[in-house]
């Protein structure tokens, strides 16, 4: 069965959790991916990076299913999850999905809390109603990342008594709290003033060193040399540089060269 081929191959080390296909999506004739093709291992740190419109954003919300892909694959663990095949779309059947989704989280760039839920409740509720765990083993777990987040004395407060950075950090403890494989981030800092970036960042830097797996849609490129394995320039819709840091960032290609021009060193735009 599909969800005993995903077991197995969970405990396997060194394979693709997420391989991209030939993925295309347009937005009516707007094309905004154009045959793109990413893999992700286990343990590995790909930051996605490059202008506004430049298809960062759908790519990511593609791999989650957020968007449907137009054609190409979407495969997590070996396992199929969206494809196209003889002009229409497929996706994997319901318990299959279900096995997908909780391999994977994702923190938006406005955080998306719920506003009428305190921080406790907004970390617990998808363990508690998507995973059905267990409330005392969810709620100690979801205590202990909240003290991981410098959060153990906001669980009570409510999104609208915190900081841009406090709301972040609630986003990727509850991102964390579905013991996810794989881990997104759309422009987790885009919202937040230069302050409050550096906290998130430092949160972001530290699951790092517990090796998680994480693909980053980013405008700090600092930070993007600092902490990825691989980096990845999109430039209307098609990966223009794929490579390790030093190979993007030092490359010639005259349309990188373009965007980091608009950087100061420390990523911020000029």
């Amino acid at each position: 069965m599909a969800m005993d081929r995903i077991r197995t191959f969970i405990k396997q080390e060194g394979r693709p959790l997420l391989e991209i296909r030939h993925a295309r999506k347009a937005f009516g004739d707007n094309v905004v991916l154009h045959d793109v093709d990413v893999t992700v291992r286990e343990g590995e740190i790909v930051s996605i990076i490059g202008r506004s419109g430049s298809g960062k954003t759908t790519l990511l919300r593609c791999a989650t299913m957020l968007e449907t892909i137009d054609g190409g694959e979407v495969v997590y663990m070996g396992e199929k999850a969206v494809w196209e095949k003889g002009g229409e779309i497929h996706f994997a059947p319901r318990d299959t999905m279900r096995q997908i989704k909780d391999c994977y989280g994702m923190v938006f760039q406005n955080f998306n809390l719920f506003p009428h839920w305190n921080v406790l409740r907004n970390v617990t509720d998808a363990p508690l109603r998507v995973q059905q765990r267990g409330k005392e083993e969810v709620f100690a777990e979801a205590r202990e990342l909240l003290k991981k987040m410098g959060l153990s004395d906001k669980e009570n407060a409510y999104p609208c008594e915190l900081s841009g950075g406090q709301c972040q950090r609630v986003a990727i403890a509850r991102a964390l709290a579905m013991n996810p494989k794989i881990l997104f981030f759309d422009e987790p800092t885009s919202a937040l003033d230069p302050e409050l970036t550096a906290e998130v960042l430092k949160v972001i830097k530290s699951l790092a060193e517990l090796h998680m797996t994480m693909v980053i849609v980013t405008h700090e490129m600092q930070f993007a040399k600092d902490i990825s394995d691989r980096v990845i320039f999109m430039d209307k819709g098609v990966i223009a540089i794929e490579g390790t840091p030093l190979e993007v960032f030092g490359t010639n290609n005259p349309r990188m060269r373009e965007f980091l021009g608009r950087y100061s060193t420390d990523g911020a735009l000029q």
